[in-house]
């Protein structure tokens, strides 16, 4: 469970700091239905860009964003559903979109799931304290933009290798950036770092949203409910809930199938990772282009006995259909040949490089349960191709000018030829294995009690089952947060 013990002398500091700063801490239930967010922040909203270092933009820390880049407030969930002709499958796939987040990726809710109920309870002393976010990239970009709004000092953590516009951005809010060794696979570089941190540094503390179960919760309240309502948007008189496919960064996601398993006892939750990485599907290790998932471990907060599907996407398909999807010859090819209408063309730069997987995961999904016309499966696009311009230009110095040729070898390979190969449906003794994995990075290296993993598997309600209805808890601790700042008054 989150630990909501209460530290009462640096809880008054930061009590005092976010006065001074005129900050104001949202509650899960705001995130959830935004349209109970105090009138005087809207008003305040319809005044800020959706990127604005202003403290103000907590409030749009939601999937129910207005899309647009100023002044926006709330309305239904961001979503698309992708169109039969692209994903060549019968099954409705629907996907929301992280780009109407504050920094163009949802992260910053799993970063504020982890930081705020460190920073209403006192653990974390915001005035003597800067909060460390170690991940693959999107993370700590949410991470560090959570603690500019929360007028705390931030140390991104991330490998060297992933993409420069997340290197540039961060320079603009991050007080301290750190880049281990290697790409996104390389988690145990980013978890070294971490350990070395943790052992010299006192004014540091770490979220790491591969086991702060706050991850988990803001996705099991917010993201799950999102999903609910963006399928009952469109569910019609026949429509069944399918399941939900994500790749595995930080597992957080995961949680939101847990909380639509409830909702709809029939679905599944399906797992993805890149083949050339293959952990849960069968303890492989490799490297990857995939940004924004990390490998060669299980993270802490996957809810493993709850999921039923692992999924390998090939990284060669997603970096394809990367090109597919943004150059103007892959883009006027949808639209001639493949039949699609240019409006729904425009909405595929939805999709980042992991949210392509998400989708390529759904679509194996479908052709393996043989989905029908009336069942939805769902993901989400993390981040869009705003964070990716830079790989598409170095895979065209690469590879060369992106043709039409081109084009039709990638919609019929890495969408249409999307087979049932690289999937594995998991038995109980298949999960258990999964899980034991946990033991390798969680026990050996981080310090966590073998008690503590055999926990997780055996007595749920002391662990994942808890989490879940923490939320209320945490909420609580947050108004009182708020009225004793008086700023709300």
């Amino acid at each position: 469970m989150i630990d909501l013990s209460v530290n009462k002398e640096a809880l008054e500091r930061n009590v005092k700091k976010a006065k001074e700063k005129g900050v104001i801490i949202p509650t899960f239930a705001w995130m959830k239905e935004p349209e109970k967010i105090p009138a005087a922040v809207k008003e305040r909203l319809k005044k800020t860009g959706l990127w604005d270092v202003d403290p103000v933009n907590l409030f749009r820390v939601t999937w129910k964003n207005e899309p647009k880049e100023s002044g926006g407030l709330f309305g239904g969930p961001n979503f698309i559903e992708l169109p039969k002709k692209l994903t060549g499958v019968k099954a409705r796939i629907i996907c929301l979109a992280g780009k109407f987040f504050p920094t163009g990726c949802h992260k910053v809710g799993a970063s504020f799931g982890c930081l705020a109920p460190r920073l209403v309870t006192g653990q974390f002393d915001a005035p003597a304290m800067k909060a460390a976010w170690p991940s693959t990239g999107n993370y700590c970009r949410g991470g560090a933009f959570n603690s500019k709004l929360l007028a705390v000092d931030s140390v991104a953590i991330l490998p060297e290798g992933m993409s420069r516009e997340r290197f540039d951005w961060l320079k603009t809010v991050a007080t301290e950036i750190i880049a281990t060794p290697g790409t996104e696979s390389n988690v145990k570089e980013i978890f070294d770092k971490v350990h070395e941190i943790r052992t010299t540094r006192k004014d540091v503390m770490i979220f790491n949203q591969f086991e702060e179960m706050g991850n988990y919760l803001w996705h099991y309240t917010v993201t799950g409910s999102a999903i609910a309502d963006a399928f009952e948007s469109i569910r019609g008189k026949d429509g069944n809930f399918a399941g939900v496919c994500f790749t595995s960064g930080s597992a957080g996601t995961l949680a939101s199938g847990d909380y639509l398993k409830q909702q709809y006892p029939l679905s599944r939750i399906a797992v993805g990772e890149a083949l050339q990485c293959p952990t849960i599907l069968n303890n492989g290790f490799g490297a990857h282009r995939v940004e924004g998932i990390g490998d060669k471990h299980i993270p802490w907060v996957h809810n493993v006995k709850n999921t039923d599907m692992a999924i390998a996407i090939d990284d060669k398909d997603s970096m394809a259909l990367l090109r597919l999807f943004n150059e103007d010859a892959g883009k006027e090819y949808l639209v001639k040949e493949a039949g699609l209408k240019p409006e729904d063309v425009d909405k595929l730069a939805l999709m980042g490089i992991s949210g392509i997987a998400n989708m390529l995961c759904c679509i194996k999904f479908a052709k393996y349960y043989e989905l029908g016309e009336n069942d939805v499966a769902a993901t989400v696009l993390t981040d869009s191709v705003e964070m990716y311009r830079s790989r598409i230009t170095e895979l065209r110095d690469e590879q060369g000018e992106y043709t039409s040729l081109n084009a039709a070898a990638d919609f019929a390979r890495s969408l249409q030829g999307e087979g049932t190969d690289n999937m594995l449906e998991l038995t109980y003794a298949e999960r258990k294995r999964i899980h034991n994995l946990k033991y390798y990075t969680w026990v050996e290296q981080q310090g966590k009690r073998t008690e503590e993993l055999d926990d997780q598997w055996y007595h749920q309600e002391k662990n994942f089952l808890a989490v879940q209805k923490q939320a209320a808890e945490v909420d609580a601790l947050i108004n009182e947060f708020n009225e004793r700042t008086g700023l709300l008054k």
